[in-house]
Formats: structure tokens, sequence, C-alpha cells
């Protein structure tokens, strides 16, 4: 063979190769781009579901929050109740006492205020 056989030969080889290498590389970014797809499509789904169980304990915090406020409005329902079953029984002595509570929170803020001058 001739070198102008040869390098004829060489350059269709060459040209075959780039058409291989073209074929390729389109095939790589179509697998690429429904990779891209799949990927979004379930990075998506991952976000919803995120989104919908947030909410769900959201809901349940809510939930309790409330039962716990009940909780904590039946005792002091009932805290009042004694407080008043106790000013019925014994007037004198709860006024004595929340005449001392009084006086003593007037004292000590009596006392602070003489500090600063």
């Amino acid at each position: 063979m001739s070198v102008k056989e040869n390098l004829s030969e060489a350059g269709s080889h060459l040209k075959q190769a780039a058409a291989h290498t073209s074929d390729s590389l389109k095939s790589a970014a179509a697998a690429a781009g429904e990779e891209l797809r799949a990927g979004t499509a379930y990075v998506k789904a991952e976000l919803s579901d995120t989104a919908v169980a947030g909410k769900h304990a959201a809901e349940d915090l809510g939930v309790a929050a409330k039962e716990q406020m009940d909780v904590l409005m039946e005792k002091s329902r009932d805290m009042i109740d004694s407080a008043a079953d106790l000013i019925r029984e014994r007037p004198l002595t709860a006024f004595g006492i929340a005449f001392a509570a009084g006086w003593a929170i007037a004292k000590l803020a009596g006392l602070g205020n003489n500090n600063e001058q």
C-alpha cells in the first residue's frame, strides 16, 4: 500500500471514530437528561413527603398543646374554687392573709426604692 492509500484509510477510520464519539456523547447526554429528570422527580416527591410529615407533626403538636392547656385550665378552676371556699369558710383569716401579703409586697417594693436613693 502506498502512503496515499494509508492516509486515506486512516482518514476514513478517523471519520468513523468521530461519528461514534458523537453518537456516544448524544446517548450519554440523553441518558444524563433522563437521570436528571428522574432525580428531580424523586427530590420533589421527598420534599412533598417532608412537607406532609411536618404538617402532621404540627397538627399533633397543636392537639397536645390544647390538651395541656385544658388540664391547666381545669387545675386553675379547681384552685380558684378552693380559694373561694376558704374565703367563704374563714373570711377574717382570708382577709388577714391578703393584708399580710400586700404589706409584704409593699415592703419589698419599698426596700428597692429606698436603696436607689
